[in-house]
């Protein structure tokens, strides 16, 4: 039990922590982006748009993104967390090596990065859900990964809507649960943006997208991770 108490605690503290603001820097790069973003071609933004529509979809009404993983009901908290951790170390080598290799390729290559970057997020949460013990096959408990994804990928203002709803999930009411596609994508994009466009310089993209990707794995899981712990050891 020590353990739980222990990951619980860091848990609180987690989400206290999303109230806050974000950093000067982040709030200045939001900036620059939106002047950026109106030089970006129309056909990079249609693939983001149509990449989180398309990711959205399959999460929902697919088993695309199910890998049937062996789960044993004797498995405590804490094996449980392990075995979510070496996943998303896989996950993690994966998006890196992906990032830094259409990052090398340039404007076009690097932009075929966000659907690929996708699919290997949205399989970490659902591998994640199934050590937990979630049956992922189930439309509420997909809904709820997409809430984790959504608060993972976040503005300031939307992320604490989206965390009341995910740490309140079993009282919330149907309607707060609905998921808005073109906000997740708005929200989505405008979050990574800023990293995403220096990976489209050839060359000097490889290395951001080798390091934005390991970033994006390392934000994903810790908010997966900490929602999972409230949610389950709650009281």
């Amino acid at each position: 039990m020590g353990y739980e108490v222990d990951v619980y605690k860091e848990a609180m503290r987690w989400s206290r922590s999303l109230e806050k603001r974000s950093s000067i820097f982040q709030r200045s790069s939001k900036r620059l982006q939106s002047s950026i973003n109106d030089r970006i071609p129309d056909r990079v933004h249609s693939i983001v748009t149509e990449s989180v529509r398309k990711m959205i979809e399959l999460a929902l009404t697919t088993s695309k993104y199910i890998r049937p993983i062996d789960v044993e009901e004797s498995w405590n908290f804490q094996k449980r967390e392990e075995l979510v951790s070496q996943r998303l170390q896989e996950y993690k080598g994966a998006a890196s090596w992906e990032g830094a290799g259409t990052g090398f390729g340039g404007f076009w290559l690097g932009a075929v990065d966000f659907p690929l970057l996708l699919s290997i997020k949205m399989k970490f949460l659902f591998d994640s859900a199934q050590y937990y013990g979630v049956d992922v096959n189930k439309y509420e408990e997909r809904v709820y990964l997409l809430h984790i994804f959504m608060l993972a990928f976040s503005s300031d203002e939307e992320r604490v809507r989206v965390r009341d709803i995910v740490l309140n999930w079993e009282e919330a009411p149907v309607e707060r649960k609905e998921i808005d596609w073109k906000t997740l994508q708005i929200e989505y994009r405008d979050t990574i943006d800023l990293a995403k466009l220096f990976q489209l310089v050839p060359g000097f993209g490889a290395i951001v997208g080798y390091v934005a990707n390991k970033r994006f794995l390392e934000q994903l899981g810790e908010t997966t991770m900490n929602a999972y712990r409230l949610r389950m050891l709650k009281g």
